[in-house]
C-alpha cells in the first residue's frame, strides 16, 4: 500500500505565543514530555517495519506546539529520511529550532512546511532559517495566516525570499467575509494559489483517501480517517495498514483546511501541487528546491 500518515503526539506546548493559538507559550510536563518521545519513537520504530510488508510511506508530523526543539522529533526525521520505503517525510515547523542537523537528512525525501509568525520572531532571523534549509537542498514551503495586520509582513517576506521557494497565505476564516475584493486580490498577488485554500468544500458523503490510504495518528496508535472527525477507526499497531483501510466517505459538512481537501479526489490538486503535495510546494518547484 502507498499511505500517506499524519502523525500527532502528545506535545501540546509551543514556545511562541501568538494570539490565536491555545498551544502558546505552555510548557508540558515532565511526563507529558516523556510520552511524547515514548510515542514518536514507537511510531519511528513501527514505520522503519512497514518496507518488509511493502508498503510505502508519506508522512507528516503535524504537532501541537512546535517539534523540532525537541532532539526526537529531529531524530525521527533524519531516520525516516533514510529509509528506502519512505518517500517523504516532512514537518510542520516554526524554524525556530536549532538546524544543525539538517545535514543529516536526506533532501530527497525530507521536507519543511515553515509557517512564520510576525510578532514572534523578526524576518532576518526566520529568512536565515528558511535559506539554511533551502541551501541544504531541503524542499520548503513558507506560510502565514492572511490577517490583515500580516499583510505587509507576508509581503516583505514574499519580496525577501528567492523567487524558487513558494510562500502560501492561509485564509483567516473566523471572520465570515473577512476580505475584500480589493484584500483578496492583493493575497493573490502573493500567493497564486490562495484562492484554493480560501474557499470551503462541500464534503458531506463525498469521497476522500482519509481512511483509504490517508491516516491521522495520534500518540499510542489511535487513528482517526482525519483529524477533524474524531471517530476512531482502529490502532495503527494492532491492527495495521491492511487492517485500517476501508473506503470512506466524508462524515463532515464542509473541509476547510488544507492538510483535509488535498485529500478529496474530486478536487484533482495533485494537478497543483505534483510531488509536492503534502508539503504543500506547487508542481514546478519542487524540482527546483529539491
Amino acid at each position: 500500500m502507498n499511505a500517506v500518515l499524519y502523525y500527532r503526539g502528545s506535545l501540546t506546548s509551543c514556545n511562541y505565543d501568538c494570539p490565536y493559538c491555545p498551544f502558546g507559550k505552555t510548557r508540558d510536563s515532565a511526563a507529558t514530555l516523556a510520552r511524547d518521545r515514548e510515542g514518536v519513537e514507537a511510531f519511528v520504530r513501527w514505520a522503519a517495519e512497514q518496507g518488509a510488508a511493502g508498503h510505502r510511506l508519506s508522512i507528516f508530523f503535524n504537532p501541537y506546539g512546535e517539534g523540532l526543539i525537541h532532539r526526537w522529533y529531529r531524530d525521527a526525521l533524519v531516520t525516516l529520511s533514510h529509509l528506502p520505503h519512505v518517500d517523504k517525510v516532512a514537518i510542520q515547523t516554526n524554524l525556530s529550532a536549532n538546524l544543525a542537523f539538517l545535514p543529516e537528512l536526506n533532501p530527497a525525501t525530507a521536507a519543511f512546511w515553515a509557517t512564520y509568525h510576525p510578532g514572534q520572531v523578526n524576518e532576518d532571523k526566520f529568512l536565515a532559517q528558511c535559506m539554511a534549509v533551502h541551501q541544504q537542498g531541503i524542499p520548503l514551503s513558507v506560510g502565514s495566516v492572511g490577517i490583515r495586520s500580516a499583510f505587509p509582513a507576508i509581503a516583505s517576506l514574499r519580496a525577501a525570499l528567492p523567487e524558487e521557494i513558494y510562500l502560501w497565505v492561509n485564509a483567516y476564516k473566523d471572520k465570515p467575509d473577512y476580505y475584500t475584493p480589493e484584500d483578496f486580490a492583493y493575497l493573490r498577488s502573493i500567493d497564486p494559489h490562495f484562492h484554493i485554500n480560501a474557499a470551503d468544500y462541500e464534503s458531506l458523503g463525498r469521497s476522500c483517501n482519509a481512511g483509504k490510504n490517508v491516516f491521522y495518528v495520534q500518540g499510542a496508535g489511535t487513528v482517526k480517517r482525519c483529524y477533524k472527525d474524531r471517530g476512531v477507526i482502529g490502532n495503527l499497531y494492532r491492527d495495521g495498514l491492511e487492517g485500517l483501510a476501508a473506503e470512506r466517505s466524508c462524515r463532515m459538512k464542509v473541509c476547510d483546511c488544507y492538510i483535509g481537501y488535498i485529500h478529496m479526489p474530486g478536487l484533482q490538486l495533485e494537478q497543483v501541487y505534483g510531488r509536492g503535495l503534502l508539503e504543500r510546494i506547487p508542481y514546478g518547484l519542487t524540482e527546483v528546491t529539491g
